[in-house]
């Protein structure tokens, strides 16, 4: 019993450790290496939504054809954790720009495409440590911690950058970051090694074609893909954007970039076990439709954001995104968990965020010319609008559209 509490704490710990390296290559940190190498607010957009690309090659994983799948996740976060650092480590190089920004689109892409192939199998591997019955609340314990200490690091390496970035110097923050990464990399690989590997039998097939075939024909997966999608689209078509906007438009420092997302993180632990223990009560489809309401109002708030009012809209976004955040992150997942059978969970998973991380890459790469468009004038139809307002309306009436979905179709569906 001592050993399975053991195991859990090191998933925790494993999760802290990975959310401290997403921190420094999304958002306002990546939009800081972007515009170090010259890159465009659509470009930077589409880089942030590379994420989301990325889990179409969890489809790769339905291939792993292993039942004990411990040692392929090990080394393939090495490896893509190797990649974020080389990250901070391009802008270094004393080569051309376009030189630089290829070796960093390539990077980065690869970087993601080795995370998504190993996450769907992480992901059995570790929830295979958790009863069913305690999901909820314990992912919720999971975040909080993740949250609560991601507060000072995130904060911390905002002074870092910031400090050396007013000095003129920010080449050395770069550096200091990359060896942040590195050290990460060395602290996550040694929360998995202790941890034992269950065995687990999963579907497998070596027909790519036909597994998906066979999942899609499912209508309850395919119900739940619907979801994936259409939240990836609401997420996707704006929040790949933010960080330029807040960089530029809105004129915040990094400094004050963290510092609103430490209150973003703490309203997400304010309401981490409260989801948590609602989910568990109730389902994880009544809690995500509560939570896909604070995303729409998260978005409302965006709509209204401009320099004169930047700081209190963008900071009343981030509160209202990160409450959102902080059951939708875990309940899409136990969706899945909740309505598919046991052995055709990580193949329902990894295809489900396959075409919902493609759905949100093609949106981002769909409103990137938009983005471009706006910013050339700063209006639509002779309206002074931003072009990171535009695109929150959109996000906005995705979110509503949502709401209605899992109200009418997701809460009644029978549960597995």
């Amino acid at each position: 019993m001592q050993r399975k509490i053991s195991e859990k704490t090191l998933y925790i710990f494993e999760a802290t450790l990975e959310y401290f390296i997403s921190i420094l290559v999304a958002g306002s940190f990546l939009a800081t290496l972007t515009q170090e190498l010259g890159f465009s607010d659509s470009l930077t957009g589409i880089l942030s939504s590379v994420i989301s690309l990325g889990c179409l090659f969890q489809l790769i994983s339905i291939f792993i054809l292993k039942q004990r799948v411990k040692g392929f996740v090990i080394t393939l976060s090495i490896i893509n954790q190797l990649l974020f650092t080389f990250l901070y480590v391009i802008p270094l190089f004393d080569l051309s720009r376009s030189i630089k920004t290829v070796i960093f689109i390539l990077s980065i892409f690869t970087a993601y495409l080795l995370y998504n192939i190993a996450h769907p199998q992480k992901i059995n591997f570790l929830m295979s440590l958790v009863e069913d019955d305690q999901r909820g609340r314990f992912t919720a314990n999971k975040e909080i911690f993740s949250l609560a200490t991601g507060i000072v690091f995130s904060y911390g390496m905002g002074w870092v950058i910031d400090a050396f970035k007013d000095r003129g110097d920010i080449r050395l923050s770069f550096i200091i970051s990359a060896a942040a990464i590195f050290l990460l990399m060395l602290l996550h690989t040694l929360t998995l090694l202790p941890i034992r590997e269950r065995e687990i039998t999963a579907a497998r097939s070596y027909n790519l074609w036909e597994t998906i075939k066979k999942i899609l024909k499912n209508k309850t997966v395919f119900k739940i893909t619907l979801v994936f999608i259409l939240y990836y689209i609401a997420n996707y078509a704006s929040v790949p954007f933010y960080g330029v906007y807040c960089i530029n438009e809105l004129g915040f420092s990094l400094k004050t970039v963290t510092l609103i997302t430490v209150f973003g993180s703490i309203s997400r632990i304010a309401v981490s076990k409260y989801w948590g223990r609602y989910a568990d009560k109730n389902s994880f489809a009544k809690m995500i439709e509560r939570c896909f309401v604070f995303l729409g109002a998260s978005f409302l708030a965006m709509v209204f954001a401009v320099p004169a009012n930047g700081l209190i809209m963008y900071t009343l976004y981030m509160v209202l995104h990160s409450v959102a955040l902080g059951g939708v992150n875990s309940a899409l997942i136990n969706l899945i968990y909740d309505y598919v059978d046991v052995a055709d969970r990580a193949n329902s998973l990894a295809t489900t965020q396959a075409f919902a991380g493609l759905t949100g890459f093609l949106t981002a790469l769909a409103i990137s010319p938009l983005v471009t468009f706006i910013q050339k004038s700063n209006s639509i139809f002779g309206i002074t609008v931003y072009a990171q307002q535009a695109v929150s309306l959109f996000s906005l009436i995705i979110s509503a559209v949502l709401i209605i979905y899992i109200r009418k179709v997701v809460l009644k569906i029978r549960r597995s």
